[in-house]
């Protein structure tokens, strides 16, 4: 079973709010991966924008995804670009 781990720094200034963490939730279940978002010691299920929210993550914020699964790698890699792009949202 193949994990692959990043890094990523949430950039848009409102955060991730209700709006990026549903675009991450609905892009993380289009993999059969299992995907955890993990902020300092707590991880959670980073198919469900319920549990994304409840990390509470400001613009800066430190995260790391945690995919495991056999499309790990394109899952970990689809993600942190969504992240980097700013989840495509105006400043």
């Amino acid at each position: 079973m193949m994990v692959v781990e990043q890094d990523i720094v949430i950039k848009n200034k409102l955060g991730l709010h209700a709006r990026p963490a549903s675009r991450f939730a609905q892009l993380a279940c289009s993999f059969e991966s299992d995907i955890k978002l993990m902020k300092n010691s707590i991880a959670v299920d980073g198919k469900s924008i319920l549990e994304v929210l409840t990390l509470a993550c400001p613009a800066g914020s430190h995260l790391k995804i945690i995919a495991t699964g056999q499309d790990a790698k394109q899952a970990a890699e689809a993600l942190g670009s969504l992240v980097a792009s700013g989840f495509n949202e105006c400043d």
